[in-house]
């Protein structure tokens, strides 16, 4: 997979929690066998009108969103089913990073992500970043007036920057395993295949037949 690094791209917010997987990428486009196209469909119910053309009133579908390729969003995202088509969907779409609040209720973190999700987001090159609600609310706010917004963020500085006339940055902590995985651009398969010397060994050395 394509390692995350730094990535600087053009804001777009969608003010919706407990967006999950069935919004996100519908049923019925789950039955192709392939891995690719998933990202004409991201969010099709809210998306599309009956007649197939796009929803003006949909956020993503505003002008100022063209080529967006940072997400922020409210809490819980991905929740529902664990279709692993939804992160193919946001990603395909355009989508490097995906940022939604964390909240605190009553002395209890609620997470903003779906575990899930968040490690099949993982598995596909794609960043997941919690944020405090506060800073979460600052972003949508500094979206709303400053049309075409743009941010980077460093994955190794761990960092979420809005470049405004004063920039406002936010960190973010990750697990560090996940960020080495990332960085590097390594998926299960490549992971694997760090040891393959060691698998190679075994096999060579293994003994196939059955004894009785």
């Amino acid at each position: 997979m394509e390692p995350f690094k730094s990535h600087r791209g053009i804001v777009a917010t969608l003010d919706r929690a407990n967006v999950d997987t069935d919004q996100i990428i519908p049923k019925q486009f789950l039955k192709s066998i392939k891995r690719t196209g998933f990202g004409e469909s991201l969010f099709f119910d809210w998306r599309y009108g009956d007649d197939g053309k796009p929803n003006p009133d949909f956020e993503l579908n505003h002008p100022q969103f063209a080529g967006a390729s940072i997400l922020v969003t409210r809490n819980n995202f991905g929740c529902g089913s664990s279709r692993e088509h939804a992160v193919w969907a946001v990603a395909q779409y355009g989508f490097r990073a995906v940022i939604a609040p964390w909240q605190d209720r009553n002395g209890t973190r609620v997470p903003g992500f779906a575990d899930i999700f968040r490690n099949n987001c993982v598995k596909n090159g794609l960043l997941t970043i919690e944020l405090a609600e506060p800073e979460v609310e600052e972003i949508f706010q500094m979206v709303d007036r400053f049309k075409g917004l743009q941010a980077t963020v460093d994955l190794d500085e761990q960092r979420v920057v809005l470049h405004l006339d004063e920039e406002i940055a936010f960190h973010f902590d990750i697990d560090p395993v996940v960020k080495d995985h990332l960085i590097r651009g390594l998926d299960d398969i490549a992971l694997t295949l760090e040891h393959e010397s060691d698998i190679t060994a075994f096999e060579q050395r293994h003994d196939t037949q059955l004894h009785r």
